[in-house]
């Protein structure tokens, strides 16, 4: 899919084609329409879009005949038909001949948003267990997208850096799938979870009688990802001495089982993580240096989830999508959330990153009663901690931390000095939008929307 999703509107009612383009547009989609079915199919075949919204009757050629035409074709393009509340069992047949959803005339705006933002989050890279494709809305995690794509084919060791819930396996597992290793083994373990003997045992097995337990011979974590990736995270927190023997592993490509003197090969990729500043650890001797140098061969750095709230509708689809896959009915099929839910999912910090934010979609979908989630569904510290007023000394603090610009646009006027003011923050705060938010003395929401409304 295009960076900026593609929506072509088939309907032969004008004023709904320039009224809903206009919405859409607004939406931040690129929208282009057709008067007819001819006319549509026509720019169907010369032209490639991400959604079709398609009337069920139009004059000449109808929606229904369109869709056959495109099926027939093998166009899979996602088709959302419009209908008429006296021809829902003609839509019901239209989901048969293929359509992905439809929408009853006169549209409800924000039913139509939430199907759309769904649809194009199934055709999206989705996050989910084990899967290789990431959400990448906004342009920090496309950044994410195109290191994963530099560094997959080769078989250098990858450090992953990012705050805990911030999708830091999920990388790894696009790193391994996108590789020349992606028929083999990925094998992850938590390296803080594990007391350091047992951790020991785990990453290098052991021999039979190595301690009490050990009734036989283990091949350990390492030997098993023998061919393919094998993904350490949380790498700042093992020991000094697991620390010394990882880097033997790295530099000899070899392992030794507990209780035992005889080195085993291993071909192995290693990636590893951690939210841990190794940095300072290295400084404070607290992690070796030379183990350091070992692993941050190509870095991605993975933001948090508050830095990038334009990829919350996208997460937000694809956390449902994934409730409507696992339930069994579909009287607890939901359709979408309403534009006051997104905006509350918008301003929350999200401490918790991706992993917070799928569990608070999840949870409003079991609280939830209708098809659509509401603010009340949300977990209350999210309607609450997105609803805290700001510290009135914000200001002053902004100043402090980023020198006059925040002061520059407060006293700023009109609306070419306010997109100045943000571009210099942004600039000064070199594309941190929280800092420049910060900097500004504004919400991170209302920095998201100044962006899109000046272009920046």
């Amino acid at each position: 899919m295009a960076d900026t999703p593609r929506i072509l509107i088939i309907d032969d009612d004008r004023a709904f084609r320039v009224g809903t383009g206009a919405l859409l547009a607004d939406e931040g989609y690129e929208v282009d329409a057709a008067p007819g079915g001819e006319d549509g199919l026509e720019r169907l075949r010369s032209d490639a879009f991400d959604l079709v919204l398609l009337d069920l009757k139009m004059e000449g050629r109808t929606g229904l005949s369109v869709l056959e035409e495109l099926r027939r074709a093998g166009n899979d393009v996602p088709v959302v038909m419009l209908t008429g509340f006296a021809t829902v069992d003609s839509a019901v047949q239209a989901l048969k001949l293929g359509a992905d959803d439809y929408v009853t005339k006169p549209c409800d705006n924000s039913v139509l948003r939430s199907k759309i933002r769904t649809i194009l989050a199934r055709r999206q890279p989705v996050l989910g267990e084990g899967a290789a494709r990431i959400v990448a809305t906004g342009s920090r995690m496309k950044e994410v997208h195109r290191s994963i794509a530099r560094v997959a084919p080769t078989e250098s060791t990858v450090l992953l850096r990012g705050a805990t819930g911030t999708g830091k396996e999920l990388v790894a597992r696009a790193i391994h799938e996108e590789s020349p290793r992606r028929g083999r083994a990925f094998v992850a373990v938590n390296c803080s979870a594990l007391a350091e003997g047992l951790l020991e045992s785990e990453l290098f097995g052991h021999a039979r009688g190595a301690f009490t337990g050990a009734v036989s011979d283990r091949k350990g974590l390492f030997e098993e990802a023998s061919e393919g990736t094998i993904f350490l995270d949380e790498i700042g927190d093992v020991s000094p001495g697991m620390q010394a023997r990882l880097l033997r592993v790295l530099q000899e490509r070899e392992v030794t089982r507990v209780g035992t003197a005889r080195a085993v090969p291993v071909d192995v990729r290693v990636i590893a993580a951690t939210h841990q500043d190794l940095e300072a650890r290295v400084e404070e001797g607290r992690f070796r240096a030379d183990l350091y140098f070992r692993l941050k061969v190509f870095q991605i750095r993975i933001p948090e989830l508050r830095d990038r709230p334009e990829d919350i509708p996208a997460l937000s689809a694809a956390a449902l999508a994934r409730w409507n896959e696992r339930v069994s009915t579909p009287t607890r099929r939901i359709t979408g959330l309403s534009d006051e839910a997104m905006e509350i999912l918008q301003a929350y910090d999200w401490p918790g990153n991706v992993r917070e934010l799928m569990a608070a979609v999840e949870h409003a979908c079991i609280v939830c009663d209708g098809h659509r989630i509401l603010p009340c569904h949300l977990p209350d510290e999210v309607r609450e901690g997105a609803s805290a007023e700001r510290k009135p000394d914000a200001e002053e603090r902004a100043v402090a931390a980023n020198g006059e610009t925040g002061r520059r646009y407060q006293a700023s006027a009109g609306p070419e000095a306010e997109r100045e003011a943000i571009r210099k923050a942004l600039e000064d705060a070199a594309g941190n939008r929280t800092r420049a938010a910060a900097a500004l003395g504004m919400g991170r929401t209302t920095l998201w929307q100044k962006l899109k409304e000046y272009g920046l």
